[in-house]
């Protein structure tokens, strides 16, 4: 460990592996209490409200036979608790809420999600990552919600860890030597990360916009929309990364490896095809990886290595 400014700093990580994370939120970081809000057909014929949690959901969003979305309201009463109220504190939006209420449970013995660790570790490691969730939260929404993951599940070892693999990506890749505050360097990591909430207004403006999604979102239905979705987030991703790694020069021929973690079944197969036979079109060998989480009886999910390879082109 090395002292530059004052500060601990891990001159280490230049030497360190390329490995990113995408993840999503819900049942794979963490198990939320939020409620999804639908109508389900009884035995005797009759539709009735009903909730259910997101693991429940992700079984029988496609099971219409059963299951409907309100008729008054529709997908937005159903969802209603997975937007930001307008208007409201950040202390007081439910998703900042139900993250602390999920650490809680956690703290008293409920388990953690099956891509916790991982994350807690991509934290203390201080590498890139993406939120990728089917919320419609604000990015600043979720990124506070991983501020407070940081403040309450990290200790204080793994903090100060933290900060020293961050102040040495700063001076081994930004050329720094003069630090900001611990909050200051935090809070630039957290920038460097990608939030996206894929039913949010802003993001689906985003990629009505782009030539390629907008089209395919425009005439996908209901039920592809959402994978649609996550996949023109993951490309978004894999972009940043690009231009980052441009920018700093750090690759230098070393290996570059993304991974995605999802608890949807649904939403591992659609990626796991598009990042096999879109994305490996347009880049060159990066290596994929991901983590199917659906099954709560593996602790740590299924790993899926795509076969093809991608090469970042970097123009150095």
């Amino acid at each position: 460990m090395d002292i530059i400014d004052g500060k601990n700093v891990n001159l280490e990580v230049a030497g360190r592996d390329f490995k990113y994370y995408i993840f999503d939120w819900d049942d794979n970081i963490l198990h939320m209490p939020t409620r999804i809000y639908l109508e389900h057909l009884g035995a005797d014929g009759v539709w009735r409200p009903t909730s259910v949690s997101t693991s429940t959901f992700a079984l029988v969003r496609t099971d219409e036979a059963h299951y409907r979305m309100p008729r008054a309201g529709g997908r937005e009463a159903a969802f209603r608790d997975f937007q930001d109220a307008p208007d409201a504190a950040t202390a007081d939006l439910a998703f900042i809420r139900d993250t602390r209420a999920a650490l809680d449970r956690i703290r008293a013995g409920e388990p953690t999600g099956p891509s916790f660790d991982t994350f807690r570790k991509t934290l203390r490691e201080g590498r890139i990552f993406a939120i990728v969730t089917a919320r419609g939260h604000a990015p600043d929404t979720i990124r506070e919600a991983v501020r407070i993951f940081i403040d309450e599940v990290l200790t204080p070892a793994e903090r100060e860890e933290m900060l020293a693999n961050l102040r040495g990506y700063r001076a081994c890749f930004d050329k720094v030597q003069a630090f900001g505050t611990d909050e200051q360097e935090i809070s630039y990591f957290l920038s460097m990360c990608r939030y996206h909430a894929v039913t949010n207004p802003g993001f689906k403006e985003m990629l009505a916009k782009d030539e390629d999604f907008g089209a395919r979102f425009a005439g996908a239905s209901s039920e592809q929309r959402p994978e649609l979705a996550k996949e023109f987030a993951i490309r978004d991703f894999v972009e940043h990364l690009y231009r980052t790694m441009k920018r700093t020069g750090g690759v230098c021929g070393r290996q570059v490896s993304v991974g995605f973690s999802d608890d949807d079944a649904g939403n591992v197969k659609a990626v796991s095809d598009y990042l096999r036979d879109e994305l490996a079109r347009h880049y060159g060998s990066c290596k994929f990886v991901v983590y199917d989480t659906s099954d709560p009886e593996m602790s740590n999910g299924q790993k899926i290595t795509l076969s093809g390879q991608m090469e970042l082109d970097l123009g150095i």
